[in-house]
């Protein structure tokens, strides 16, 4: 487990209060998906149970028997239905909608025992926003009268969705988008061969995320924003439109398919931001009609290849400056 790139606020209040010996018993980690909120409650954890190499590795797989994880899991089909092991998951796996009621009650029951290894013990919640509603109250009696030696970090993207009495008794700590540079220092040490274009590429892709990033790794991110932004600027010359439907349209495309109708609105938005006037209104036009395009090529199958022509079409719009 290596060292936390960015996020140093939190990690000083954190330590602070390891250092203070008064470590409040619930925490939350709100902020954008995909910053590293999770990564941070792994190596919190870790520091609260006191633990070596040994007890990261077994965090790391979800073995420890001094921090419990509360995650979506993958269910079989067995009456009462059981959670299936993280060694026997097959790749097409699906989790839960959300986290289980059951689940709750099971860590409720565990907690009745002391500690096996460590001084604390660890709960986990990544993401409470994923608790079903009897799961959110369950989860809120055990917070109102906490176990001893029990810290609760719940990791959160959406802290308005929770029960208000649950972030009432819990100490928030903040964490914002990491900056370019940062972003880019994660990737470059999960994705060492990654060439500097397409890293440059997925840090802009990422928006200070490097969740967000490593979504649109492989995908050659670079390319797309380099015909894109030939749009933005030449218009739809050359049949660039028709190339990109061409080259996006096929069932083996799929996963760049997407990443362009994810990088055509954020490019539309961007471009929004630094206009003024008649262009202002011409690039909000464009960036309302490619965001309804985008949530109705995913959630209604649309045609790949028109969906993508229609989308090239809205992007060059920006070229013509009234």
């Amino acid at each position: 487990m290596g060292p936390l790139i960015g996020h140093r606020g939190a990690v000083a209040a954190f330590q602070a209060a390891l250092l203070s010996n008064v470590v409040h018993h619930a925490w939350l980690l709100t902020g954008p998906q995909g910053i590293g909120k999770g990564s941070f409650a792994r190596r919190a954890a870790l520091k609260l149970v006191e633990g070596s190499e040994r007890d990261a590795l077994l965090i790391a797989e979800r073995r420890h028997p001094d921090v419990h994880f509360l995650v979506r899991e993958v269910w079989d089909k067995s009456r009462p239905p059981n959670i299936v092991p993280l060694d026997e998951r097959r790749d097409d796996d699906v989790p839960a909608r959300s986290i289980r009621v059951s689940q709750v009650r099971a860590l409720r029951a565990q907690m009745a025992k002391p500690p096996t290894l460590s001084p604390r013990r660890v709960v986990l919640i990544d993401a409470a926003d994923d608790l079903e509603r009897e799961g959110a109250n369950a989860l809120l009696k055990v917070l109102e009268e906490p176990p001893a030696s029990t810290v609760f970090l719940l990791v959160s993207h959406a802290p308005g969705r929770l029960l208000p009495t649950i972030r009432s008794r819990c100490r928030l700590l903040r964490f914002d988008p990491l900056a370019d540079a940062d972003v880019a220092a994660v990737l470059r040490a999960e994705l060492p061969n990654v060439p500097e274009d397409e890293l440059a590429a997925l840090v802009r892709a990422g928006d200070g995320s490097p969740g967000e990033a490593r979504r649109f790794a492989g995908l050659d991110v670079a390319d797309l924003d380099r015909r894109l932004a030939a749009l933005t600027t030449s218009g739809d010359t050359g049949g660039l439109a028709i190339d990109l439907a061409d080259r996006l349209g096929s069932p083996s495309a799929q996963p760049r398919y997407e990443a362009f109708l994810d990088r055509a609105v954020r490019i539309i938005a961007a471009e929004a931001r630094g206009r003024t006037g008649p262009a202002l209104r011409t690039a909000l036009a464009a960036y309302a009609e490619a965001r309804d395009l985008a949530a109705a090529a995913l959630g209604q199958s649309l045609d790949p290849r028109g969906t993508a022509f229609e989308m090239a079409g809205l992007v060059a719009r920006l070229a013509a400056r009234p």
